[in-house]
């Protein structure tokens, strides 16, 4: 490639780069929340991190979250529950980390043999257990535990929500 070209190709990158800058690139992630018979909800150990989390992860390329909820779930707990619907969707981007676009669906109750079949297959998590809600603010990180209780609301209400940064954003 001779320099003239180069030159203009570099121009073209730098010129794309700034307008990209103009524009959020959030990382998008998907979790579930499941429940058992009484209700409660489930919290799992990730292995590299003292925290609680819900079952779940990040979106990858060409992947949407939904597929990634899925995917998540099977290499996370080795199941393949259905997932229902859409019961949050949460702006929260961090200062450290940037945006986050972060989605939270229905996975329904757990039954005694699915709950049974429950393994850790890539060592990313250690532990699940099922708590009630009244739990969460002390199992949680603060803006995770706002986004639980913010989709259990939109869990009994049967309806799909908004939020920023956990909290629920009134329409109108």
């Amino acid at each position: 490639m001779d320099t003239q070209e180069g030159s203009t190709a570099s121009v073209e990158a730098a010129e794309l780069g700034d307008r990209d800058a103009s524009f959020a690139c959030a990382r998008a992630a998907a979790g579930a929340l499941f429940f058992d018979a009484e209700g409660r909800v489930m919290l799992v150990q990730p292995a590299y991190k003292e925290q609680r989390e819900i079952p779940g992860g990040h979106v990858e390329p060409g992947e949407t979250p939904y597929q990634a909820c899925v995917r998540e779930v099977r290499e996370e707990l080795g199941i393949e529950p259905a997932i229902g619907r859409l019961l949050v969707v949460d702006w929260a981007p961090h200062p450290e980390q940037g945006d986050k676009i972060l989605f939270v669906f229905d996975g329904g109750e757990l039954d005694a043999d699915t709950l049974r079949r429950i393994t850790f297959a890539d060592g990313e998590l250690s532990a699940y257990a099922f708590h009630p809600a009244d739990e969460l603010e002390d199992l949680l990180i603060g803006r995770l535990a706002r986004r639980v209780r913010a989709a259990l609301t939109a869990w009994e209400l049967g309806e799909t929500v908004y939020l920023e940064h956990g909290r629920a954003v009134a329409a109108g």
